[in-house]
């Protein structure tokens, strides 16, 4: 049986919801190119949701965009544009980014400004039951000393909600620290949209919480995202569904991805180790980065190097060279087929120790299985026209035990960047190492 971590109640649970599954991962703000740590969740996720349909399941996999918020204003303002129109333009290249690695298994993307009634009718619930209060000329706030349980997903109450400094709105007038925006007065200049509770648009919140409850009500199976979302917004998720319904658990599991470092430092442009996946992409293939995202546990810390990189494609080429030649020398149609022990996933999805498992006892048809299940391509390189023929050249000189222009052939297809390996069913040929050839 599955189990998977729930951060809620910092314990694995068994998982065994049936065969329909509702997930939500909370997706990107769209004012700049989406970066590495970014990729790192949603490659998870996305195997996440191939392993769960793998096994049978119906997974509805939904994210939101955020295309309105304070820092899309912010950067089209620097850049002269309309922020709607530069939400726009980055939601695509986001998609685009996703495509390029293989991230395809989402089910539905859901824009923030395409759910702007859904967003004003949850606001407006809870301030008919009195969980917001109004700050003239600024917005519509949510009261956290309203909520009893705030905090549980986090560790923190509300007092200790004071200390926060992750995207907490400040504003002159609230009533604690720790309460957030669910809808901000419109400015000048601003995108806005008329409503009875004052023209404006979302705080940073409430979309997702609007959008869940649209697509599946106010409860389902599985909210996922990056550990830098727990506190404040997951814990203001949290806050906002279950006073607007009434109902417990908002969700049963949440599921949080590890910290992503570069070089042993928080990603920062004012540190100069800021990598988006447009960058990665010009350097390395995106099988790396998703080989890199399953030999570390997903809820771990991820420390990036270029090392860790160059490393991870040389495995995919190994493991690759090794399956091709397995093909070679076995049959492997008449092979029994085998199907790929699970245990190891089923327990917190541990992907780390499946692959260890596999490198103890590697046969073809579980690397390819694995490869298939994490998205990650075994290669297939086309060999010249003139390697093969060398290589022909040199077994029949074998074959007449000319082993000196046998010998002479070998060095001729190495400097030419090939290996050759004897094998009974005859030469195995394949690219040295190079990330010039992916």
């Amino acid at each position: 049986m599955l189990t998977l971590y729930n951060t809620l109640s910092r314990q694995k649970e068994n998982f065994s919801n049936g065969e329909k599954v509702n997930l939500f991962v909370c997706g990107p703000t769209v004012y700049d190119y989406s970066h590495i740590g970014h990729a790192r969740t949603y490659i998870f996720f996305d195997f996440f949701v191939k392993y769960l349909r793998s096994q049978g399941r119906s997974v509805y996999y939904l994210q939101n965009i955020t295309d309105i918020d304070d820092k899309i204003i912010k950067r089209a303002a620097e850049e002269n544009k309309d922020p709607l129109e530069l939400a726009k333009e980055f939601t695509k290249k986001y998609l685009d980014d996703m495509k390029a690695l293989g991230v395809d298994a989402v089910t539905k993307y859901a824009p923030a400004t395409e759910f702007i009634p859904d967003i004003i009718g949850q606001v407006e619930r809870l301030i008919k039951k009195r969980y917001a209060y109004k700050i003239d000329g600024d917005g519509w706030y949510f009261d956290i000393s309203k909520d009893d349980d705030y905090g549980k997903l986090s560790g923190r109450n509300a007092a200790q909600a004071e200390d926060a400094i992750s995207r907490i709105d400040d504003a002159v007038g609230k009533k604690n620290k720790g309460d957030f925006c669910l809808w901000k007065f419109s400015k000048p200049g601003e995108p806005m949209w008329e409503s009875k509770i004052g023209n404006g648009r979302p705080g940073w919140h409430i979309e997702d919480t609007a959008i869940t409850e649209k697509f599946f009500g106010p409860q389902y199976d599985i909210h996922g995202g990056g550990v830098d979302l727990k506190f404040p917004h997951h814990e203001a998720e949290i806050a906002q569904q279950e006073c607007a319904s009434g109902l417990k658990p908002f969700v049963k599991i949440w599921m949080h991805t590890g910290q992503l470092l570069v070089d042993g430092k928080k990603m920062s442009k004012s540190l100069g180790n800021f990598i988006t996946v447009r960058e990665f992409l010009e350097k390395y293939p995106a099988d790396a980065l998703r080989w890199i995202t399953f030999t570390h546990h997903y809820r771990a810390p991820l420390d990036y190097t270029e090392a860790l990189a160059e490393q991870a494609a040389k495995h995919i080429w190994n493991l690759s060279a090794l399956v091709r030649k397995m093909e070679l020398i076995t049959d492997t149609k008449k092979s029994p087929s085998l199907t790929l022990k699970t245990d190891s996933l089923d327990d917190d999805l541990n992907t780390v120790k499946i692959i260890a498992e596999l490198f103890e006892d590697t046969n073809v048809q579980n690397v390819t299985s694995l490869f298939g299940l994490f998205g990650i391509s075994l290669l297939e390189p086309v060999i010249p026209s003139k390697i093969e023929q060398l290589a022909k050249e040199r077994e029949q000189c074998r074959t007449n035990q000319q082993f000196v222009q046998s010998d002479t052939l070998r060095k001729e297809i190495n400097d030419l960047g090939y290996e050759i390996e004897d094998t009974p069913k005859g030469p195995f040929l394949w690219p040295r190492f190079s990330l010039s050839l992916w």
